[in-house]
């Protein structure tokens, strides 16, 4: 099994299942300061779990807690995929 490609992708590319390593939070104002309140930081692992019914929003597990942002929130943040 060839390892991940260390290039980040944006979160909202991530396949329900896969964990990623959150690299950089490219939003600006308040966004930006909203997600790092709810802990989505660089360095943090940060895994999908659901997409809801209509494709939006997207659930998350991040530091032992499930978070539900909008697909267009995580297309702002970067993330690096994890090897299991």
């Amino acid at each position: 099994m060839s390892p991940p490609d260390p290039s980040p992708v944006p979160l909202d590319t991530v396949i329900t299942g896969e964990k990623a390593r959150i690299a950089s939070v490219r939003a600006k104002g308040q966004l930006r300061k909203r997600l790092l309140e709810m802990g989505i930081i660089p360095g943090a692992i940060i895994e999908s779990i659901r997409v809801a019914p209509l494709g939006d929003p997207v659930e998350f597990r991040i530091k032992g807690y499930s978070l539900s942002i909008r697909k267009k929130d995580a297309s702002c943040i970067d993330v690096v995929m994890e090897v299991e």
